[in-house]
C-alpha cells in the first residue's frame, strides 16, 4: 500500500496532537486496525469512519469536481 495524501495528512495530525496510534483510535470512537490501514494508505475504507476520525481534528473528507469532464468528453456509441 502506498500513502496518500489522506493518510500523509492523518498522521501529521496525529502527532502535532501527540497521540499514538491507539490513542486516536480510541478518542475517535475507531479500531485500531482503522487506524493503521488509513494511515498505511489502504485503497479501500469506509468513509463514514474516515469522517469519524477526521472530525476529531474538526476536519471532513469532501468529493470535489475535477477540472475534466470524463463524461463529456467520451464519444457516444450508438
Amino acid at each position: 500500500m502506498g500513502r496518500t495524501q489522506l493518510s500523509t495528512v492523518v498522521k501529521l495530525l496525529r502527532k502535532q496532537y501527540g497521540l499514538t496510534q491507539e490513542d486516536l483510535a480510541m478518542k475517535s470512537g475507531v479500531g485500531l486496525c482503522f487506524v493503521r490501514n488509513l494511515e498505511q494508505g489502504k485503497p479501500t475504507l469506509r468513509m463514514d469512519k474516515v469522517n469519524q476520525l477526521l472530525d476529531l481534528f474538526n476536519y471532513e473528507l469532501t468529493a470535489t469536481r475535477k477540472q475534466c469532464d470524463k463524461l463529456k468528453s467520451t464519444e457516444k456509441v450508438s
